[in-house]
């Protein structure tokens, strides 16, 4: 769960789709969003439900892990 503490924290954030994502219709997509101290991930189909919130050296190890695969 992603708790806002500040004004600055209640701005909607900027999303980035995935160029990863690769669905006939364009809509399964992965969205992540950089925040001062989090990076957010949600699926765009439901832009207003949950998101997930990594440290973010957490998505950098992350994404060191997916580029090796």
């Amino acid at each position: 769960m992603i708790r806002r503490t500040c004004a600055e924290d209640a701005s909607e954030p900027k999303w980035t789709r995935s160029s990863y994502s690769s669905s006939g219709d364009g809509n399964d997509c992965v969205e992540v969003a950089a925040r001062p101290h989090s990076v957010l991930v949600r699926d765009s189909k439901d832009a207003s439900g949950p998101r997930l919130g990594f440290a973010p050296s957490a998505w950098a190890a992350f994404l060191e892990h997916a580029s090796r695969g």
